[in-house]
């Protein structure tokens, strides 16, 4: 078999590539005109050296950057058109409704209702619920289910019409309910000028009056219906001048002389070189926390805060270390080791942990409050401080409800143990729980304060507090000073209200001596039933036996109380108290329900069952004694009942 071979010449070869790029080269001198021309008017841009000299370092120092980048521009370009072409597709699908095929859907449509339907259990809890008519004082007057049966509420009649309680039966009671711990006496007479008179025209109109049994006349915080509060005519004269509202944040035009006028006077009275409000007291602490606090900083806090502060640890998103409450060192010996779970033991392992992974050095700090509100109980400030300076350590306290009932002016804790203010990095209080206000403050040094102008979220994006209210903490702090006599009269009302309740076989008063927030919870022996059962751990010795998870906020062998069936008898109590003049309420929590996936809601913990009493110097000794032995009864009829 015969085979050919063809061999091409150079001659062809040259021919053939001389026509193709003859035949090209109309292209290639367009393609070549355009991209002068676009770089022309490229470099004619603004800006477009800069840009180029980007690109151009970029590429040198990391080529994989400006690939990585293209293909992100050419993936942002085809979801552009990608969106485009499945809207085109969904229009075409579209099933073009009549205008009488419409209006048959809408009216066949039935709305689902927005929350579901009250069961009766809360409608009767509802019911419950007490109503103060007029103003609240220390002796306000209200109303309930309980007082009026006409105020129930059924599955029937839900609501309740505002007609119904104005003429419902009210009450006269002993508050120990709301935060009415102190209150400085009235500088000035009802008949003393006319500017007064006007200011008790002005309170008077807030009372709702009842053919129930209410009276037609102001309601003072004693009940005596003659003076005004203090400082009610200087809050009222600010309102005229200011208005209502501020209608800005305070960064932008919300800040006037009223507001810089109350936070010199709290650095003033707390003895720190500056001090910054907040016009709501919920985000103080959940703003000033992650104000300072960042992702990789350290947070050692105690187990037993508040909701608030447990609010601001979550958005700090901060590495966080609990340790057992109010456990600083563990042993009372000072020689001995401390505990592993309290505040010593868990420095001294994360310095452990630091010098093993070799963490570089991070913001850390101590968190804690002064008065515990969940429990009354009190922080060893001495001692936190000197843990904090060996450790290197900053301490932001929480003086919500210490400021304004404890030491010999009301200064809180600092006063209280004698430490000067200085001494703690950031103290965070209420102006609401006990300045008659509302709002919030952070004290601390003068850089603290200005940092938290620029990055805390709260004083940044919300409106400022109302003039109204900061002339009314401004009115508060001035009657602190002069009237110190109001803290002797707070404590001996505290010391007679827990002489009466102390001693009871089912009752265990878990608050400080001190604390004018008295926590009363069932004691545990009382009832097989009601005992704390504690959680199964892994038995067995060594040093490790008995200690808590540092990473979690439940401590080891923690309590598990029946919480629903301790509720319902605390509640019980609260309504006998009612019913014989004693106005009370138990400590409320945040739980989800039985049937939800987190049975705790948007709580961390359980905490103990307990009554929260407000104890207040506005009332007399002989009144506090009355509503002990009132709480005293009701507590020992329904305890009997029980058993």
């Amino acid at each position: 078999m015969t085979s050919y071979v063809y061999h091409y010449s150079p001659l062809e070869t040259e021919s053939s590539s001389s026509m193709t790029t003859q035949t090209l080269q109309p292209v290639l001198v367009l393609l070549s005109y355009g991209l002068h021309q676009a770089e022309k008017g490229f470099n004619a841009l603004p800006g477009s050296a800069v840009l180029l000299r980007y690109i151009r370092e970029s590429h040198r120092n990391d080529p994989g950057r400006t690939l990585l980048e293209v293909l992100l521009a050419l993936f942002a370009v085809w979801t552009v058109f990608q969106s485009r072409r499945r809207a085109a597709r969904e229009a075409r699908n579209f099933v073009k409704l009549t205008e009488q095929e419409v209006d048959d859907l809408v009216d066949e449509w039935t709305p689902e209702p927005l929350v579901p339907e009250l069961s009766q259990a809360a409608l009767t809890a509802w019911s419950k619920t007490p109503i103060i008519v007029g103003p609240a004082s220390s002796r306000p007057r209200v109303t309930n289910a309980l007082i009026d049966p006409s105020l129930a509420l059924t599955p029937s009649n839900p609501t309740l019409d505002p007609s119904v309680l104005a003429n419902a039966k009210t009450k006269e009671v002993i508050n120990l309910a709301s935060f009415n711990f102190t209150l400085a006496p009235s500088s000035s007479s009802s008949s003393s000028s006319s500017g007064s008179s006007s200011v008790s025209s002005a309170s008077s109109a807030v009372l709702i009056t009842s053919t129930g049994g209410s009276s037609n006349s102001t309601s003072s915080p004693k009940g005596t219906a003659e003076q005004p509060l203090p400082g009610t005519e200087t809050a009222i004269n600010t309102l005229r001048k200011y208005g209502l509202g501020s209608c800005g944040p305070p960064g932008f035009y919300g800040t006037i002389d009223v507001h810089l006028e109350l936070e010199k006077n709290i650095a003033s009275f707390l003895g720190t070189e500056s001090a910054i409000i907040y016009s709501q007291g919920f985000s103080t602490a959940s703003s000033v926390i992650p104000a300072f606090c960042k992702r990789g900083d350290v947070i050692v806090a105690d187990r037993g805060v508040n909701f608030v502060i447990q609010k601001g640890l979550q958005l700090s998103r901060s590495t966080i270390r609990w340790y057992d409450h109010n456990s600083l060192r563990g042993p009372s010996s000072s020689s001995s080791p401390a505990s592993p779970s309290s505040l010593v033991g868990v420095l001294e392992q994360l310095e452990k942990e630091f010098k093993r992974k070799k963490t570089p050095l991070t913001r850390r700090f101590i968190v804690t409050e002064g008065l515990f509100a969940d429990s009354g109980s009190l922080t060893d400030l001495p001692v936190l401080l000197s843990i904090a300076k060996r450790f290197k350590y900053r301490i932001i306290l929480d003086e919500s409800f210490s400021i304004g009932t404890l030491g010999r002016t009301g200064r809180g804790l600092t006063e209280l143990y004698n430490v000067p203010a200085e001494e703690v990095d950031m103290i965070i209080g209420s102006l609401a729980n006990t300045m008659s206000s509302a709002g919030g403050f952070c004290a601390g040094s003068k850089v603290m304060c200005e940092h938290q102008r620029i990055n805390s979220t709260s004083f940044v994006f919300s409106a400022a507090l109302p003039a109204l209210l900061a002339t009314a903490a401004s009115e508060t702090i001035s009657g602190f000073t002069r009237h110190p006599e109001m803290f002797t009269a707070l404590q001996e009302n505290v010391r007679a209200v827990r002489a009466i309740l102390a001693g009871m076989d089912t009752l265990e008063i878990v608050s400080h001596s001190v604390s004018p927030l008295v926590h009363l919870a069932i004691k545990a022996p009382s009832s097989a039933t009601l005992s704390p059962e504690t959680r199964s751990s892994n038995s067995g010795a060594g040093a490790g036996a008995g200690k808590s998870n540092a990473n979690s906020i439940i401590p080891r062998d923690a309590p598990v109380y029946d919480v629903q069936k301790e509720e319902g008898l605390l509640q019980e109590v609260v309504d006998e108290a009612l019913l014989q003049g004693v106005l009370i309420t138990r400590a409320k929590r945040l739980y989800g329900d039985q049937d939800d996936k987190q049975p705790l809601g948007q709580e961390w913990r359980v905490a103990r069952p307990t009554i929260r009493l407000a104890v207040s110097s506005v009332l007399t000794k002989k009144e506090c004694e009355k509503a002990a032995g009132v709480i005293k009864n009701a507590w020992i009829k329904v305890m009997i009942k029980r058993r």
